[in-house]
C-alpha cells in the first residue's frame, strides 16, 4: 500500500478539483491510501460525493491554507506546523505517508519542504524535475525552477538525481544524461557547464551514461533520457514549451473552424487530431518532483484539472513504489566514495 499525503487546499481550485483527482488516481491504483489535509467545512461536502475515496482516506482538519500569492518567507512564518501544506509534508517526515503532493504555491512548498525534510547528505541544493513529452516518449528535465545559477558540482548532483529518477520512473538500467548548452561543442558555454561536463566524463558512473552537451531543440526530440540545467534556463524552457503547446492547439482550433471545407476535413481526420490533442495536453505529464530532500514531494500545476491532479499523484506513486530516494542515496554514496583520496598505510 502506497500512502499519499495530499494538500486538498492547494492550487487555483482547491478541493473542488483535488478530491476528484484523488478519486481518479485511486480508481487506477487501488493500492493507494490517502492522508488528506484541508479545511473541513470546504472539503466535507466534496468528499461526501466520493464514498470509495473516503473509505481509503484519513482526513485531518487544519487551521489555514497557504495562498497562491504568499511569499515563501511569509508562508513559512504563518503556516509552519498548522497549514495544510506544512502538515502534508510533515506526514512524510513522521512516516505517516510515503509521498506528499500539493498543487499549492511553488515557492512556499519548496521552502516548507526544505525546512521540514532537510536536504540529503552531500546535496547542497534541491532541484525540481519535470517529466517532458518527446518524440520518443518522455524524458526528465531538471532543474526547472528551484536553484538559480547552479555551479558545476550542483549540476553534477542534478545529473545523479535525474538519473536515479529516470531509473525509478522509466525503469531504464543506465539512462543517458545531457547538459543543456548553447552548442554541442566542448568549447562552448559557460565555464560552470563545461566544468560539469568534465566532472561527468571523468566520474565514469555505472548507473548513468553521459552523452555530452545538448541544445534546446533536443528537449522535444528526446535525444537523452535526462537533461540537466540550472533553474533559470530550465524554468524558461518549461514555460516556453507549455506556451508553444497552447499556441499550436489554438492555431489548429482556429484553422479547423475557419471554413465549411475545413470543418468537413476535420471530421475525416478527427482521430489524428484527437491523438495530437492528447500529446499536447499538459495535464498528462503533470507533476514536478522535488529531488534532494529526505522525503518525496510532488508539485502539481496550480491550474491543473482533476486529470492533472491524478497524474501528479501517480508520479508520486511511481516514485515511492520504485524507491526513488534509495536510488539517489545509493548513487550519491558511490560517487562520493570515488572522490575520496585513497588511504595510505599511515591512515590505514
Amino acid at each position: 500500500m502506497i500512502r499519499i499525503s495530499l494538500d486538498l487546499m492547494g492550487g487555483d481550485f482547491g478541493p473542488q478539483v483535488v478530491i476528484p483527482g484523488a478519486a481518479k488516481a485511486l480508481d487506477r491504483h487501488p493500492d493507494i491510501s490517502f492522508v488528506f489535509y484541508g479545511l473541513k467545512e470546504q472539503c466535507d461536502p466534496v468528499l461526501a460525493k466520493f464514498p470509495k475515496l473516503k473509505e481509503k482516506s484519513v482526513f485531518h482538519d487544519c487551521e489555514l491554507a497557504v495562498s497562491m500569492e504568499e511569499k515563501p518567507s511569509q508562508a513559512l512564518r504563518r503556516g509552519r506546523y498548522v497549514s495544510t501544506m506544512w502538515r502534508s509534508i510533515e506526514a512524510v517526515k513522521t512516516g505517516d505517508a510515503d509521498v506528499a503532493v500539493s498543487a499549492g504555491n511553488t515557492g512556499a512548498l519548496m521552502a516548507m519542504a526544505k525546512f521540514c525534510l532537510r536536504t540529503m547528505a552531500n546535496i547542497e541544493r534541491p532541484a525540481i524535475a519535470a517529466i517532458w513529452p518527446t518524440l520518443k516518449g518522455e524524458s526528465i528535465v531538471l532543474d526547472v525552477g528551484a536553484t538559480i545559477g547552479a555551479d558545476s558540482q550542483q549540476l553534477m548532483d542534478f545529473a545523479l538525481m535525474g538519473g536515479a529518477m529516470a531509473r525509478a520512473l522509466f525503469e531504464i538500467e543506465r539512462p543517458t544524461i545531457g547538459l543543456l548548452n548553447v552548442g554541442v561543442e566542448e568549447v562552448k558555454g559557460q565555464e560552470e557547464v563545461k566544468e560539469a561536463g568534465r566532472l561527468l566524463r571523468e566520474a565514469n558512473i555505472d548507473s548513468l551514461e553521459y552523452s555530452g552537451f545538448v541544445e534546446g531543440n533536443d528537449l522535444g526530440k528526446g535525444t537523452v533520457d535526462v537533461v540537466v540545467t540550472e533553474g533559470f534556463s530550465g524554468n524558461i524552457a518549461l514555460k516556453t514549451a507549455e506556451g508553444t503547446a497552447k499556441q499550436i492547439a489554438e492555431y489548429l482550433r482556429a484553422a479547423m473552424s475557419r471554413t465549411l471545407l475545413a470543418r468537413i476535413g476535420y471530421l475525416f481526420a478527427k482521430g489524428a487530431f484527437d491523438m495530437l490533442r492528447e500529446k499536447l495536453d499538459p495535464s498528462k505529464v503533470n507533476g514536478g518532483v522535488f529531488l534532494g530532500l529526505n522525503g518525496i514531494v510532488i508539485k502539481s500545476h496550480g491550474g491543473a484539472n482533476a486529470e492533472g491532479i491524478a497524474a501528479a499523484i501517480e508520479v508520486g506513486y511511481d516514485m515511492a513504489k520504485n524507491g526513488l530516494n534509495q536510488k539517489i542515496e545509493n548513487d550519491l554514496k558511490k560517487y562520493h566514495a570515488k572522490r575520496l583520496p585513497p588511504m595510505g598505510p599511515e591512515a590505514a
